[in-house]
């Protein structure tokens, strides 16, 4: 079974700025190239942060309203401190959270979620910038024709690791919504089947209809 990686899904070349990068610089090359973040690089070509219209836009916001209806923002020094930045070293968000390109797509949106951002630089083994992964890039997974989600799930899962007859179990997908009907000889294998379906890329739900010949889990059909 094939998930695909970081390294496949990552958008590359990179769009990048050095750290000496004024401000306007940055908002110029963010329109040119319909981005909303770049990496900030070091002379050797190391992430150190990244800079985002979030970044810029503060900016803005900690500026004093003209029209003297808006009382002035309180912020914090760090905040304080971007708003008044002029370079991207100043403006960046920093340290710089990277992938690495073998990494699964679950890898790479768990620590997104678990740090709040929207893109991942790619590192190789020297941390050196390889390409970019994006939200948007890893929902490209759910872009997969339904014909190879049902012929990976027939072919890798039912009949190499698996090793079901090809009559034991149907497979029939519409729009990633995979749906499974026949029967196998152990109710422990249900389970088993399912979450092997949804870790295949571009599933999005899996519903079974399975009978069993052998319950050899001990549950009662009440309890299930």
């Amino acid at each position: 079974m094939h998930h695909r990686t970081v390294g496949e899904l990552m958008t590359r070349p990179v769009v990048r700025v050095p750290r000496d990068m004024p401000f306007k610089e940055i908002v110029a090359l963010l329109a040119e190239n319909d981005v909303t973040a770049v990496p900030v690089v070091d002379a050797s070509g190391r992430p150190v942060g990244v800079v985002s219209e979030a970044d810029l836009l503060r900016k803005s916001a900690g500026q004093t309203d003209p029209s003297g209806r808006l009382p002035v923002p309180h912020l914090e020094a760090w905040e304080r401190a971007k708003a008044q930045g002029a370079r991207a070293e100043e403006l960046m968000s920093a340290p710089a959270v990277c992938a690495r390109p073998e990494w699964s797509v679950v890898e790479a949106a768990r620590l997104m979620s678990a740090r709040h951002i929207k893109r991942l630089p790619v590192v190789d083994e020297t941390d050196k910038l390889l390409g970019i992964i994006s939200r948007g890039d890893m929902l490209r997974i759910f872009l997969r024709h339904d014909e190879a989600i049902q012929e990976e799930i027939e072919r890798d899962l039912l009949r190499r690791t698996l090793r079901l007859a090809p009559s034991a179990v149907t497979v029939d997908v519409r729009e990633g919504e995979v749906t499974l009907d026949g029967s196998v000889g152990t109710r422990s294998l249900i389970p088993v089947l399912v979450r092997l379906c949804r870790g295949v890329d571009g599933v999005v739900s899996v519903t079974q209809h399975i009978a069993y010949e052998t319950d050899d889990t001990g549950a009662s059909d009440a309890a299930a």
